[in-house]
């Protein structure tokens, strides 16, 4: 008699995972929630029904998770590759400027940098040696 009421109560707390499992994962989703009958003759076959329903839940979370990211991914090189994009456009005017304005143009500009600007770009080599590096590490 009482490996019966265990069994019972082994199988309506399988039932009561499965339907938090199936419904979490439903809501995750947008789907349906799906509903399991235990039946208590084959009881062993409705724990391995329930286990494959979860399994397959959490495929199917898994393989939404991915594509997400992978979308993702796709959108930040985007954007990595505008931004690169726009840096060597910049980079171009700057060098232009600086080719068409005087040195004393060029000694005012300077002084009104901050000192931590200038001994940024010296470090790094300019705003060439930092797109080169973000152009680098992103790909």
């Amino acid at each position: 008699m009482s490996t019966e009421l265990y069994q019972s109560a082994m199988e309506v707390a399988v039932y009561q995972l499965h339907n938090f499992s199936i419904s979490f994962f439903s809501s995750l989703l947008g789907g349906d929630v799906v509903s399991v009958k235990l039946d208590n003759s084959a009881s062993g076959a409705s724990v391995v029904a329930i286990d494959n329903k979860i399994e397959q839940a959490m495929d199917l979370v898994k393989n939404h998770l991915m594509y997400a990211v992978r979308e993702e991914v796709e959108i930040l090189k985007e954007q990595i590759k505008e931004l690169v994009e726009k840096n060597s456009q910049l980079e171009r005017e700057n060098n232009l400027l600086k080719t068409l304005a005087s040195p004393e143009q060029l000694q005012k500009f300077q002084s009104r940098l901050p000192a931590e600007v200038l001994s940024a770009e010296e470090q790094m080599g300019g705003a060439a040696a930092l797109a080169q590096h973000i152009g680098g590490s992103a790909v």
